[in-house]
């Protein structure tokens, strides 16, 4: 009786996250406007959880928010020359939290925890440069600096925080304004200093704990203290579900390990942490999540690396794609993505996936049983800036999320047996019974037969993109062949099945008011 109770427990819901923003934005200080207007529109598509950009005060009205000037200021306070962030205001933010709560959307919030930018004030202080190539090494002799280090945030006046940053609370800058020379300088006070070490941080360059702007020093117990109360107070002011931390590869794990552990603790399981430890080496990636306690998870960036590299050859081994990859690894702690802000075009990062590809790549990661996916708001609703691009996938992205969401459900089948065409089953489950069947290719048109299940037989399944025309009918051995155009991607399901109706149409992907 026990066993049959337990055979019977509702199939979880596939869940599916968007990056929702992209580097070129306006900076209109509407973002969090944009956002909230959509919300209802995404939980229909199938996005279940946004991760927010960097909500906190940059170093002007239109920095993105990873040039971090104060932790606290959310858009509350005039500094830095504007009440809002490039975003919008604190009250804008809240109102998108309370429409995302009562839509059943969950919002991630992007910690930049590593540096500091636009301070108020210069102070001296002793430095050494150092190799940029070799941080461990040395090129000068101890010396006085003139550094921007000096963090007063005269603007909000001690509410929230009444913790002043000076010169002995970072590692390293990059700027030395006695003489306008630009370097990296190891900070040094009375006692020798040196970068925190590896594996705290990673080996990259020597030692990767210098990035940018005014690197943070947390093993100085006034920035630990000073950043945890900020966790705090931030999921007390914000509803969150979660956290995706910025280039933890250079900051203290230690002390990561310290925030994520207190989060757990004062509000409970459920949260979510992503890390953005971009780097093309899986035994790295792998050796964080050990270090994290597998409690997190890390943006699949091998994979990323592995799409750009097959759209940009001719009818390269799709069988491959997996190879290396995090999702192959630690599919519990991957997540899946296509593109983002900074491997996005014209970003430093870039990591060129050709358009036509991009279906293929996100049907990869949205319909097969491993990785938690991304969306990138990018792809969803196109790039803006001097170099524009329109939404992807033919604006057929939203169709894929809603794919993944109906149908994408129980045991998975591959057909991986053709280098250029991949076909994968998946059969459903008791309670989301109808499974579909998914065929791609990189060259030509392709075919694959595939058994689905005898259970569907007689069945007339068709392709919920549109892409391949006509019906393909399930024989009485639960076989069929199911074809795709070439360079494409077809998803086929159930003509009948529960859902097929909210496909009809074109999807409206235009967030922006014209």
């Amino acid at each position: 009786m026990g066993e049959n109770n337990h055979a019977q427990e509702p199939t979880a819901e596939n869940m599916t996250m968007m990056q929702g923003f992209e580097w070129y934005v306006p900076a209109d200080q509407k973002h969090w406007a944009r956002l909230e207007k959509q919300v209802r529109q995404l939980k229909q598509w199938g996005i279940d959880n946004i991760w927010l950009p960097p909500g906190c005060k940059g170093s002007s009205k239109d920095g993105n928010g990873y040039d971090i000037y104060d932790l606290y200021d959310l858009g509350e306070f005039d500094q830095k020359g504007s009440l809002a962030t490039k975003w919008g205001t604190k009250d804008e933010l809240l109102k998108l939290s309370r429409t995302a709560k009562a839509a059943g959307v969950g919002l991630y919030w992007d910690a930049v925890l590593n540096h500091k930018f636009a301070a108020d004030h210069r102070e001296k202080c002793q430095a050494i440069e150092v190799d940029p190539e070799d941080r461990n090494k040395e090129v000068s002799g101890r010396y006085e600096i003139d550094a921007w280090v000096g963090f007063d945030f005269p603007g909000r006046k001690n509410k929230y925080s009444d913790m002043k940053y000076h010169w002995y609370h970072f590692s390293g800058v990059d700027f030395n304004a006695a003489n306008d020379k630009t370097a990296i300088y190891k900070i040094v006070g009375e006692q020798p200093m040196e970068w925190a070490a590896t594996p705290d941080v990673d080996g990259e360059k020597g030692n990767y704990d210098y990035l940018m702007g005014s690197d943070l020093d947390y093993s100085h117990p006034e920035v630990e203290q000073d950043v945890l109360n900020w966790g705090k107070w931030l999921a007390a002011e914000i509803p969150l579900k979660g956290i995706r931390f910025d280039a933890i590869k250079h900051y203290s794990a230690e002390f990561l390990e310290k925030f994520v552990v207190q989060l757990d603790e004062t509000y409970g399981t459920g949260w979510f942490f992503v890390g953005e430890f971009w780097k093309d080496s899986l035994s790295d990636m792998t050796g964080y999540l050990d270090r994290m306690g597998h409690k997190f998870s890390l943006f699949d960036a091998p994979l990323v690396y592995n799409f750009s590299e097959i759209s940009r050859g001719q009818g390269a081994d799709l069988r491959k794609v997996f190879d290396g990859t995090l999702v192959q690894t630690a599919p519990i702690s991957a997540v899946t993505l296509v593109m983002n802000h900074d491997t996005q075009p014209y970003q430093a990062l870039e990591a060129p996936i050709e358009g036509w590809f991009k279906p293929i790549a996100y049907a990869l990661i949205l319909l097969r049983d491993a990785g938690y996916p991304c969306v990138w708001y990018g792809d969803l609703y196109g790039i803006k800036g001097e170099h524009p691009f329109p939404p992807s996938c033919g604006g057929a992205l939203s169709k894929l999320v809603l794919a993944r969401k109906l149908y994408a459900y129980g045991k998975q089948a591959d057909y991986f047996d053709y280098e250029t065409c991949l076909g994968w089953v998946r059969y459903g489950t008791w309670d989301r019974r109808f499974g579909c069947a998914t065929v791609l290719s990189n060259a030509g048109p392709g075919t694959k037969r595939m058994h689905v299940g005898e259970m569907h037989a007689g069945e007339r399944w068709t392709d919920v993109l549109g892409w391949s025309s006509g019906e393909v009918v399930i024989g009485h051995d639960g076989f069929a062949d199911f074809t795709c155009s070439q360079t494409s991607v077809s998803i086929w399901v159930n003509k009948d099945a529960e859902g097929r109706d909210k496909f009809a149409g074109e999807f409206d992907s235009n967030i922006y008011e014209e």
